[in-house]
């Protein structure tokens, strides 16, 4: 079989946010970004890597999602439990340093990982867990 990532879904409760997060801070390239009302979708992703994507989305923006479940994931994502993406990078430490140094939410320095790992984490705007792997 060959399939592979294409797109990821995350939440943001403030576009500009996000937007300056993933492009500026993370060096993603901008793909797509689209407004619908007051909803807006931005897509992006690493320029070397064009068919993976994240799809920034406003919360619960499904049919179907209740006004009771958009209020329980608006609140988890407050409390950052509610949506994770792991990344991974050569330079760890080199991440983690311009990440740190932007004013992003340290969660985790870099740590060795009993299970075999190097990562760290940091929390986006909109409080989504970002791992970030060291390759080996």
């Amino acid at each position: 079989m060959d399939i592979a990532i294409h797109w990821t879904f995350l939440p943001h409760n403030d576009p500009d946010a996000s937007l300056a997060f993933y492009r500026d801070t993370l060096g993603f390239e901008v793909r797509n970004d689209v407004g619908y009302g007051e909803m807006r979708w931005i897509t992006v992703g690493p320029a070397e890597q064009p068919h993976t994507s994240i799809v920034l989305e406003p919360p619960a923006a499904a049919p179907g999602i209740t006004d009771d479940e958009r209020r329980t994931i608006v609140e988890m994502m407050a409390k950052g439990s509610y949506a994770r993406i792991a990344l991974a990078t050569a330079d760890l430490d080199a991440t983690f340093a311009r990440l740190r140094a932007s004013g992003a939410d340290v969660v985790q320095v870099p740590t060795e990982q009993p299970y075999g790992i190097r990562d760290c984490a940091f929390r986006d705007p909109a409080g989504n867990l970002i791992r970030i792997n060291e390759l080996r």
